[in-house]
């Protein structure tokens, strides 16, 4: 995915948590309601997404492997970074800043 977005484009990702569940669950009546298992954080799970303009990706990561994959991802980032471009920071002759005239003080 990063090797087709190297001349351009852009990969957009995602977290949220995740629960299991892939149905929603009705709401509870007016009453007092019990949290559910989901909500108590008894099993938690990170959905995560990747997209690259009509090509999408996802998987489910346990909550202890979080950091793992954090640390594999930052290494693919760091080995698909040296196509970006510099910023050059040009100035020219009708900048702004160069005709900033000074506050009249009271």
């Amino acid at each position: 995915m990063f090797q087709r977005t190297r001349t351009s484009g852009s990969v957009s990702l995602t977290m949220k948590r995740y629960d299991g569940r892939t149905k929603p669950e009705p709401r509870a009546s007016k009453g007092g309601s019990q949290p559910s298992a989901a909500t108590t954080g008894a099993d938690c799970h990170c959905l995560i997404r990747a997209k690259d303009g009509n090509k999408k990706i996802s998987t489910v990561v346990h909550a202890k492997d979080v950091n793992k994959f954090h640390m594999a991802y930052a290494n693919v980032l760091k080995g698909n970074m040296d196509s970006l471009k510099k910023h050059s920071n040009k100035k020219g002759p009708g900048d702004k800043e160069a005709v900033k005239k000074p506050k009249a003080t009271q």
